[in-house]
């Protein structure tokens, strides 16, 4: 069996580390001759909008996934009638436009901020009018850890906001003032078999994932995470892992958007769960039985981003685990990340402290 990756970043270099033990291959596929994947599989250079490409991946490989979301959904359609290719290719085209990933959790009574596209000036300030402040433009496309976007505070910013963002296709939202943001992963299987991890907690600086904690202990917020999860599992008849951020507002969750491939928040489970989410998505592709989300104590993870600390630093720390992808430094860049393992919240907390101190 040979599983093409399209992406050969970190994530899709774990997901080959965790499907190697199974006899399998992987095949990636990236513009970046060094790229992390690099380092643990063949890559065929190429965009990610090359259909040349793609169809030479396709013809090499029994299965294709993906790392990155930044993919011609018509190209893929095209190459999915011929090799399977999971999550679903509508899941993808969804997740790329978060006009349609806020239409569709509104569709299944997944709460979600109020919204409204923008297309022009006009629109804007129609939008602000019917939503209200504080609110964010966001570019519906290809914005990630916090780019592409603008907060309003007051009507005064309209101009300003569409002067940065207005040359393309955007999405008016309300903010949403939340006193936690969260993330659930969850993973389907081709046989529908379904496992979902516990809850993350996760904090942001600047719109970048810096630190995560699980599990994330509330039961209430789990039911309504694992509902939600499910939900969008049955819209697309689902296979692989799937994450969704929310917002935690008074008692409940509000979906800010979804992720469907292995996930930044989801990368405590490598040492922290009794399966890794790469691992488990590599099972549910295949069609393989899952393996048990339960988390082993307490863990923590940190991204390293921008610039490396000492590994001896790291590593001194009790519970730490250190992972390096292989990049060269950048300014937010994610680098590596660490994790901390604990037998109680508190020594994981007082680990992780340690942890960021070193960075």
């Amino acid at each position: 069996m040979k599983i093409g990756i399209i992406g050969a970043g970190q994530l899709g270099r774990m997901l080959a580390l965790s499907g190697y033990p199974f006899g399998v291959e992987f095949l990636f596929l990236d513009p970046s001759p060094d790229a992390p994947g690099g380092h643990v599989g063949p890559i065929l250079h190429g965009g990610f909008d090359d259909a040349a490409k793609l169809n030479e991946l396709a013809a090499r490989v029994d299965l294709i996934t993906f790392d990155v979301e930044n993919v011609p959904v018509d190209a893929i359609r095209e190459i999915a009638k011929t090799t399977p290719f999971l999550p679903q290719p509508d899941a993808l085209g969804t997740s790329q436009d978060r006009l349609a990933e806020k239409t569709l959790f509104r569709a299944l009574k997944i709460p979600t901020p109020a919204f409204q596209a923008v297309d022009s000036l006009a629109d804007l300030v129609t939008a602000v009018d019917r939503v209200g402040l504080p609110g964010i433009l966001k570019t519906r496309r290809l914005g990630y850890d916090g780019r592409g976007q603008f907060r309003l505070r007051s009507a005064r910013d309209i101009e300003a906001a569409w002067a940065a963002l207005g040359s393309v296709p955007l999405i008016y939202e309300a903010f949403v003032d939340f006193s936690r943001e969260v993330s659930v992963i969850g993973v389907r299987s081709t046989r529908g078999e379904i496992r979902v991890y516990p809850l993350a907690a996760n904090t942001h600086e600047d719109g970048i994932l810096r630190h995560s904690i699980a599990p994330y202990r509330n039961a209430g917020l789990q039911k309504q995470a694992e509902t939600y999860l499910k939900r969008v599992f049955r819209r697309f008849d689902y296979a692989g892992i799937l994450t969704i951020e929310f917002f935690v507002r008074q008692g409940r969750l509000i979906a800010n958007e979804m992720a469907p491939r292995v996930h930044n928040s989801g990368h405590w489970t490598i040492e922290g769960a009794a399966t890794s989410q790469f691992e488990n998505h590599i099972r549910a592709i295949l069609g393989l039985p899952l393996g048990s989300t339960e988390a082993i104590g307490h863990s923590g993870m940190v991204n390293f981003i921008g610039t490396m600390p000492a590994v001896e630093a790291v590593l001194s720390i009790t519970g730490a685990h250190f992972h390096g992808y292989g990049k060269a430094p950048r300014p937010n860049r994610k680098i590596g990340h660490c994790t901390v393992t604990a037998s109680s919240p508190a020594a994981r907390d007082k680990a992780l402290g340690k942890v960021l101190k070193a960075l």
